[in-house]
């Protein structure tokens, strides 16, 4: 018998209608769906900020400021899509640590995607910071773009490539705004991607067994359960855009970048500090590039890790403390990073970075080791 819905609608019905869904799954499996919703948020109101910006170093910050009370809700546009960043940014780390917490990396491709989802995610929101052209922005471009200097050979010119010229200047604020508008497609590209993978393999669960003989479908039940997520992480979205809008932005940002003045002490977003802090930890400038890119990258690692007899840390006692552990490392790196390079802050964050590493090599073979024990 013929289907009576089109190619497209089957998707979408397979997808958000009659998926097959573990029946146990808890609150912690609403984070993708989510996810989902602020690439919404960010996608459309980063569309609609860019009909009124002009990417160049003599415009775009008073542009910026100027749209502010010319364009009708220009405000709350831009309120929206800054502390958005930083919601997507929260959803992104509580689900990847869901995910290692209940051991999904066992999922390779689902995986993989989503890693990369989150590298292209980082590189966007890095590039959209450049573009207000505020005192951070710029020396956050420069500092950042210079780290590139310290691969071997090749540093420099790949520096003066991606600038545009011998700084950070109008061709480097040109190509940023393009590839920070167009980046965000790619990641919806592979959000699908991603979702493809899952509904291949199947969504892992807090049991860490199979739930093949359990499951029911994705609708109404988890259609409405995302529905309330959504309210309680929009909720606070929208307070923090009408109340408090600019309490997550840096004050310096709101003086137009100058290259001649160096701000006393330069950070990027919260949300990049934990890396920041790892970079800054090691003393040799190239050392520091590879422990940055590690820090993110060491994720590929995950499901090559050795396997446990059962998925995830649930059952596991010292692999539960060893990941809350990992939680706290990872607040207070993100603390460390938004302190002065001085000691005791370096001295601490070198050894959090140790930490913070470790923890990938060890977690494997311990949950290894107790299954052995027992």
């Amino acid at each position: 018998k013929a289907s009576r819905y089109s190619p497209l609608m089957s998707v979408i019905r397979h997808t958000v209608v009659t998926l097959p869904t573990p029946v146990n799954i808890s609150t912690w499996w609403n984070f993708g769906s989510l996810l989902g919703i602020c690439l919404a948020i960010q996608i459309f109101s980063g569309l609609v900020l860019s009909l009124h910006f002009t990417a160049h170093t003599d415009l775009s910050f008073y542009v910026v400021i100027q749209s502010f009370g010319d364009v009708y809700y220009n405000w709350w546009f831009r309120a929206l899509h800054a502390n958005g960043a930083s919601f997507f940014f929260i959803g992104l780390y509580l689900h990847i640590a869901r995910g290692m917490y209940y051991g999904s990396y066992v999922f390779k491709e689902v995986w993989a995607v989503g890693v990369v989802i989150l590298l292209l995610v980082m590189a966007s929101a890095f590039l959209g910071y450049v573009l207000p052209w505020g005192q951070m922005s710029f020396w956050g471009a420069t500092v950042i773009t210079s780290l590139f200097s310290a691969l071997p050979m090749i540093g420099g010119d790949v520096v003066i490539w991606l600038w545009g010229g011998f700084s950070v200047d109008n061709a480097t604020l040109t190509r940023f705004f393009g590839l920070h508008f167009l980046l965000p497609f790619g990641v919806a590209g592979l959000a699908g991607l991603h979702l493809f993978f899952l509904h291949d393999q199947g969504s892992s669960n807090p049991l860490g067994v199979s739930s093949d003989f359990n499951k029911v479908v994705f609708h109404h039940y988890y259609v409405l359960k995302d529905l309330v997520g959504a309210c309680f992480f929009i909720g606070p979205l929208l307070a923090l855009v009408y109340f408090n809008p600019w309490l997550l932005g840096d004050p310096e940002n709101f003086i137009e970048g100058n290259p001649l003045v160096t701000p006393q002490h330069i950070q990027p977003e919260w949300y990049f500090l934990f890396a920041y802090a790892i970079l800054r930890a090691v003393p040799n400038k190239l050392g520091g590039v590879v422990a940055l890119a590690a820090a993110v990258l060491i994720l590929f690692y995950m499901p090559f890790s050795p396997k446990a007899s059962i998925k995830g840390l649930s059952f596991y006692p010292c692999g539960k403390i060893l990941f809350f552990s990992l939680v706290g490392v990872f607040i207070l790196l993100t603390w460390a990073g938004a302190k002065p390079v001085e000691e005791p802050y370096v001295a601490l964050s070198q050894g959090l970075s140790v930490l913070y590493f470790l923890y990938f090599l060890v977690i494997g073979p311990l949950t290894r080791i107790q299954d052995k024990l027992l």
